[in-house]
């Protein structure tokens, strides 16, 4: 009972102060919004194709095609970076890209490194194994990562 009532003060003390929930302590949701989404992207086919054909700039695939969907919904124009998973997630970290696609899962080991939306597809893995699907944002961005999983969780993704 004593836990509810603290929890109800201070949302009304952070509602008081003109505090929002979620936040983005580097700003990401606000830079991105009529600005620029810088994507890491690392091939990982079907989930993401890094080189670009004729028919579409830009890497292809599931993934690619969602991000640029959602990058529509924030006006905004999207970056590509390709790499490994390894330096892009480096990368995010040091605020260099805001997104990190590459058919990443929920059992990544980027999970230290990087926050993992909630899983917007299901698969059934190589090993006959379930597999939820995710795409990783810099930890702490909770603004920025509440829009993006509205966004992944609205759309109906069939690999």
């Amino acid at each position: 009972m004593i836990r509810r009532v603290v929890v109800v003060a201070v949302g009304l003390l952070l509602a008081g102060c003109g505090a929002t929930v979620p936040t983005d302590p580097e700003g990401t949701l606000d830079d991105v919004r009529g600005g620029v989404l810088r994507v890491g992207v690392s091939a990982n086919p079907p989930w993401t194709e890094a080189e670009p054909d004729d028919d579409a700039p830009g890497p292809r695939g599931i993934e690619p095609d969602l991000v640029r969907e959602f990058a529509r919904t924030l006006d905004a124009e999207v970056e590509w970076t390709r790499g490994g998973e390894e330096a892009l997630v480096d990368q995010l970290d040091r605020d260099e890209l805001d997104l990190v696609v590459g058919g990443l899962t929920s059992s990544s080991p980027w999970s230290q490194h990087a926050a993992l939306t909630y899983p917007y597809a299901h698969t059934t893995g190589p090993e006959g194994k379930p597999e939820a699907h995710v795409m990783a944002v810099r930890l702490g961005e909770n603004a920025f990562m509440t829009e993006l999983e509205r966004f992944l969780l609205a759309q109906d993704v069939d690999p």
